[in-house]
């Protein structure tokens, strides 16, 4: 397990993310990340959903608009705030993955994407949280930041923008937690989760964090399009990260998407 720090705690980091956006508007791109995982998951079953870790709330808006019975939560207030704003019918609140609010087997399913690599000392306790309030047979969808070439570069091109003097000692704090594919699957099958499936995929691709690597639409980088639309890049790029994820995709993946079931052990 790799731990990524940086200068500023998690939750500053989080907070002036959101706070530079607008919420999110319902994901129109179906078929790349979050979006596609989550559909998958779902499908047409009109159980009950928990977005963990809802953020902007792209997800959120996605099957609200299309009249799911879906309810998310983050520990960012502003964000849920913004949410509540924009549409006071979402179900959106202030929550923490660690000790949830809802009662025992309340959900179908749990989309968390982006979630659980957030905490430093407490993914355990959060895993079994989750498995609490899901149904027995309940799913997991879930994303978690991989440990490899591409979330290594991503951590020293991030140093290297920060204009951080290396030379300097620096206060460095927790920012995520990074595994592999094994530890990944180890870490929920122990805290109670039947893991299905744990596959390579890509939000950001790491060459669009180069300009001459994106869509023409998307040169200047904009978070919220980029969230809603994907992150879309030229005919040259696209033909690289295909080329990668091909021949290396745990190399060139920046997330492990996992999917998984609760059983409820204790049930004869």
């Amino acid at each position: 397990m790799r731990i990524t720090y940086r200068t500023e705690d998690n939750f500053d980091y989080w907070t002036k993310r959101w706070d530079a956006i607008p919420a999110d508007k319902a994901s129109v791109d179906e078929n790349s990340y979050p979006a596609k995982y989550a559909i998958e998951m779902v499908g047409k079953n009109r159980g009950r959903i928990l977005e963990a870790g809802c953020g902007a709330g792209r997800i959120l808006r996605y099957f609200h608009d299309r009249a799911y019975d879906i309810e998310g939560i983050d520990f960012i207030e502003s964000a849920v705030k913004k949410l509540k704003t924009e549409d006071p019918s979402l179900k959106v609140s202030v929550g923490d993955i660690k000790r949830l609010s809802f009662s025992d087997n309340e959900f179908d399913f749990v989309l968390a994407f982006g979630l659980y690599h957030n905490l430093d000392n407490d993914l355990d306790l959060a895993i079994r949280e989750t498995c609490r309030v899901l149904k027995d047979g309940g799913r997991l969808c879930a994303s978690f930041r991989a440990d490899n070439f591409q979330t290594r570069m991503s951590d020293r091109l991030a140093a290297r923008r920060s204009g951080v003097d290396r030379s300097k000692p620096q206060k460095q704090l927790f920012h995520k937690l990074n595994l592999t594919r094994k530890e990944l699957k180890e870490v929920f099958e122990v805290n109670g989760v039947n893991v299905e499936s744990v596959r390579p995929v890509v939000n950001m691709p790491i060459f669009y964090k180069f300009r001459m690597f994106r869509s023409k639409v998307q040169k200047d980088f904009d978070e919220h399009s980029g969230r809603v639309n994907g992150y879309q890049l030229s005919v040259l790029g696209n033909t690289l990260q295909k080329i990668c994820m091909r021949f290396v995709p745990n190399q060139f993946c920046n997330i492990y998407l996992l999917t998984g079931r609760f059983y409820d052990k204790t049930r004869p």
